[in-house]
């Protein structure tokens, strides 16, 4: 048989290649996924072949419309070749899951796991090794997801995290405008699923396959396999198709906004028209000086992306500004605000570490395990209304190392005051001597007390739950741990002693007698409890030093 299909290679208008079927590939694309195998003709698809960005073309036999351009064969090839997806597999989409897109299962990406379905031009370094020594003659055609106004160094940092959810990046091969493109979409036209967008973008962009008053379907084949998504979907116009043997690919302008893409699975996408996207706004200021410098953007509400593309982000607008250099300490004042939950605050300081990591990294890593805890709940759909971050600028290193803390007596009573002396050591500069008075607790027993001296992400560690528990809180006792967490610019003194201490989700008790811990010895095996042997009696903290503060010492002090 003999047909036509329709893709831009220019601009906005559709247009028309010849399509010679070769036969059919009966169950390559899944079990009973059959595929049509064609061959183009036409000057530009024989100058071009089969380009990144042409997926979802659709393809007419006999004035019907037969399914999709979907699938590339073999590397370098002389002729475009290329698989297409049956239109009526792609049908079935609709029919689909109509759950709301943020109560998909809350899976953070593992940077181990090969990428697999959104891959961009000629990045196959971007890939992990596990992959190699695999060949395929059958890909789905790439969909680059073009990252713009985003550092080769941001873009490079943040590949593996992308990369384990299934997106291979592209940078700055086209952008994104909200400018008014009056066309209206057709089979053919080129259109993009944004996820990220405002003063940083990330966009995929295929072709639409069929349409109709309600909705459209296009690529042809998964962007990610989601499911179940909240993307804005949005029309694009086409600069120029380049053409390569290694990576042909097209050239888009993304533009104005046309409706929502709702569904992410096997053998296409589906958008549905006059419908506003659930995007998380993020508002970042970096404060320099007298100099404030603001970036707005948008994220996608996904348990997955949302908090690799949080940290990208973030990392980004850190590391993207002239203010930014080796020693930069940042003071983050900031919140992150779940409807129906307290505001997550976000109160922190971050240094260069000792390994090279910038201070932009550390807090990009920082705010994006937050972000991912309250993603990673089994029990509610977390709605993110809003982020905000503010970040003070200091060019200098602030951070001290506890050299030594030292009692001022070696024995004590129940009900005395104890000084503790700590002699903090700032990057490059003078030692620092802080005294902090501590009670005695008047039930302290007779005995050897514990006294600890650390840096609150001592204390934290030990109340973040071990993994190997497979232990995962709801989300009001998520945010509450999130909130309890210690700041990292002061010094704390812990008093332990050597009763047993129970955390039940984010509530602690400490001291429980052996009659007490007998009856919830029943609970000790629940993923909501964790026993330790000692507990935390009193907790004295100094004022904010403005120094990143790092290390922990253990006295003891004998009460009499």
């Amino acid at each position: 048989m003999r047909g036509v299909a329709f893709t831009v290679f220019e601009g906005v208008k559709p247009e028309s290649m010849d399509v010679e079927v070769l036969g059919i590939l009966h169950n390559v694309n899944g079990p009973k996924g059959d595929i049509i195998l064609v061959r183009l003709h036409g000057q530009k698809p024989e100058y071009t072949g089969v380009v990144a960005g042409m997926s979802g073309s659709p393809v007419y036999l006999d004035g019907k419309l037969a399914g999709a351009l979907a699938f590339r064969i073999g590397e370098f090839s002389k002729e475009p070749i290329a698989g297409v997806t049956p239109i009526a597999d792609m049908l079935e989409i609709n029919a689909l899951d109509k759950s709301p897109a943020e109560e998909a299962s809350a899976a953070k990406p593992s940077i181990t796991s090969a990428a697999g379905k959104t891959s961009g031009p000629g990045i196959a370094s971007a890939l992990p090794s596990s992959v190699d020594g695999f060949a395929s003659y059958l890909k789905p055609i790439d969909t680059p997801l073009v990252f713009n106004g985003f550092s080769e160094d941001a873009v490079r940092q943040f590949a593996p995290q992308f990369a384990s959810a299934g997106i291979v990046p592209v940078m700055g091969a086209g952008s994104v405008s909200e400018d008014k493109q009056p066309e209206p979409l057709e089979p053919g036209s080129a259109v993009s699923a944004i996820l990220v967008r405002g003063d940083m973008d990330i966009a995929a962009t295929c072709t639409v396959t069929y349409i109709d008053p309600q909705r459209l379907l296009a690529c042809g084949h998964p962007l990610l396999q989601f499911g179940s998504v909240d993307l804005p979907m949005n029309k694009a116009t086409v600069l120029a198709t380049l053409p390569s043997p290694l990576n042909a690919f097209k050239i888009i302008n993304t533009t104005e906004e046309a409706g929502v893409f709702v569904q992410d699975r096997h053998t296409g996408i589906l958008g549905v028209f006059n419908k506003q996207p659930d995007m998380i706004p993020v508002t970042l200021s970096i404060h320099s000086g007298s100099t404030t410098k603001e970036f707005h953007y948008e994220v996608l509400n996904n348990a997955r992306l949302s908090p690799v593309a949080m940290m990208a982000t973030i990392f980004n607008a850190l590391h993207g500004v002239n203010e930014f250099g080796e020693e930069i300490t940042y003071r983050l004042n900031g919140s992150i605000d779940v409807k129906g939950f307290p505001e997550v605050g976000l109160r922190n300081m971050f240094v260069p570490a000792e390994n090279g990591q910038p201070a932009a990294m550390a807090a990009a890593l920082s705010l994006g395990e937050r972000f991912g805890k309250i993603y990673d709940n089994p029990y509610n759909a977390p709605a993110v209304k809003s982020v905000k971050l503010d970040f003070d600028l200091v060019r200098e290193r602030r951070w001290a190392r506890l050299e030594s803390a030292r009692t001022d007596v070696t024995e004590a009573r129940p009900g005395d005051e104890v000084i503790v002396e700590t002699v903090l050591a700032p990057y490059r500069g003078e030692r620092v001597v802080r005294q902090i008075p501590v009670k005695i607790p008047t039930s302290a027993s007779k005995g050897t007390l514990r006294i600890l001296v650390s840096d609150g992400d001592t204390l934290d560690r030990a109340s973040r739950v071990n993994p190997a528990f497979g232990r995962k809180l709801d989300l009001a006792s998520t945010i509450a741990l999130l909130n309890k967490e210690h700041s990292n610019n002061r010094l704390y003194v812990s008093l332990l002693e050597a009763d047993p201490e129970a955390r039940v989700a984010d509530k602690v008790m400490p001291t429980l007698p052996i009659s007490v811990m007998n009856v919830m010895d029943g609970m000790r095996g629940n993923q909501e409890m964790i026993v330790s042997g000692e507990s935390n009696v009193d907790e004295t903290a100094t004022p904010s030093l403005d120094y990143v503060v790092s290390g922990a010492q253990l006295l003891t002090v004998t009460v009499k």
